[in-house]
């Protein structure tokens, strides 16, 4: 069989060697190391340790300052308040770089660190209308072949409480956004049902899938996850719904935890935590176990909601195993799991893995295998995005494509 390119010496996990065959983006063989290659353009990976490209769940490609001006922290004038830092956002971005200019920093800044797929939540309600994700879709096409992108239309400013957002939804979806978003049904619009009758009714009507904000804490938190996933189940949509944050799940008695841990298994309802610092959130192991897809992102970069974050799905990976207290070896690939298979299962990506027929999307790490690489954070990383370089060391090849 004739193959395109044939990477030489790729080091597993498990720590074996092998020969990495890629034909037309995909891989078509994996070979023992001892197996000569013949026919075929070869690329040498010395011995370095090869993972999947990383997946990085969840995103904001429209409100990043990272590459734009210093912009110092405001915090909330009497704690966490969505509705205050929603507004400080606001008064920001009157202020900031062009969005595409600062959405290729991002992207750029994660492709480097060795992201292949993405999801990105973008505004669009009342407030901005559909010109966020216009821009959006635009800085997308030029990063075809680069990485891939799902987009969320995400009502920032709400659902009821921002005139308009309701159709400006469902035209987001045939605009070219992949999914719809929502946003604290119970404490930003006050009324569960209608919100979810808003977010649910898109997604039926489209048939996309569903991925809504979710930040309110405790049994209000709680009771919105079950809405939600009920809401999944008697649309019959187990599988293609994700909560993001979920922030409840890690303040209510472990009974309770037991009991909505079932009903998200049971509804196919996937979570996504980014383990931010000083709250608390979705404790990954006791999820896992019960059955629910977890996975993970790193959100805001340096952005009105903190200054933190730089682009890197594998010291996201270290975050969640600190936050968590992981310290074996099999927490440590759980916390690799999170950013690479769990969060193509939540994506619903195809052919994703180092396997055969799998994209050909994968990268080196200076590391012996996977656990080192959760603790060490190794840079020097050369990034393959369907068989082609893409990264290296940090910097885009290619870009703009």
């Amino acid at each position: 069989m004739d193959f395109d390119t044939i990477f030489l010496h790729a080091r597993f996990d498990g720590g074996t060697q092998h020969h990495i065959a890629v034909t037309d983006g995909r891989i078509a063989a994996i070979m023992p190391a001892d197996q000569p290659p013949t026919g075929a353009t070869t690329i040498d990976l010395n011995d370095a340790l090869v993972v999947p490209g990383f997946v990085e769940g969840h995103i904001h490609l429209d409100t990043s300052f990272y590459g734009d001006a210093w912009r110092p922290h405001k915090p909330c004038t009497n704690g966490f308040n969505v509705h205050e830092r929603v507004a400080f956002q606001a008064e920001n971005m009157a202020e900031a770089a062009p969005m595409d200019v600062r959405a290729r920093n991002q992207l750029d800044l994660c492709i480097g660190h060795g992201t292949t797929q993405m999801r990105s939540h973008v505004m669009v309600d009342g407030s901005v209308g559909l010109k966020s994700l216009e821009t959006i879709l635009r800085v997308r096409e030029e990063y075809r072949g680069l990485i891939d992108i799902q987009l969320v239309a995400f009502p920032q400013s709400g659902i009821l409480a921002s005139p308009g957002t309701p159709q400006l939804l469902d035209e987001a979806i045939g605009l070219g956004a992949n999914l719809v978003g929502g946003l604290d049904p119970a404490s930003f619009d006050r009324d569960v049902e209608k919100h979810l009758d808003v977010v649910f009714g898109v997604a039926e009507k489209h048939g996309v899938d569903v991925d809504i904000h979710l930040h309110d804490m405790g049994t209000l938190g709680a009771f919105e996850i079950e809405q939600i996933a009920a809401r999944t189940r008697a649309l019959g949509m187990e599988g293609h719904v994700a909560i993001s944050h979920a922030y409840g799940l890690g303040d209510i008695p472990a009974d309770y935890l037991r009991k909505i841990a079932d009903v998200l298994a049971r509804s196919g309802v996937a979570i996504m935590t980014n383990a931010p610092g000083a709250r608390a959130f979705p404790p990954i192991l006791a999820l896992r176990n019960a059955g629910v897809t977890v996975f993970s992102g790193n959100d805001n970069i340096r952005d009105s909601w903190w200054p933190y974050g730089d682009g890197d799905m594998l010291r996201r990976a270290a975050t969640l195993g600190y936050r968590s207290g992981f310290n074996i070896d099999e927490e440590l690939r759980v916390a690799f799991d999170v950013v690479t298979e769990a969060g193509a299962k939540a994506l619903r990506l195809e052919g994703y893995g180092l396997r055969v027929g799998a994209k050909a999307d994968f990268m080196t790490l200076n590391a012996d295998h996977v656990p080192e690489a959760v603790v060490a954070v190794p840079q020097g990383r050369s990034v393959y995005k369907d068989g082609k370089l893409v990264a290296v060391n940090g910097q885009v090849v290619g870009k703009h494509a």
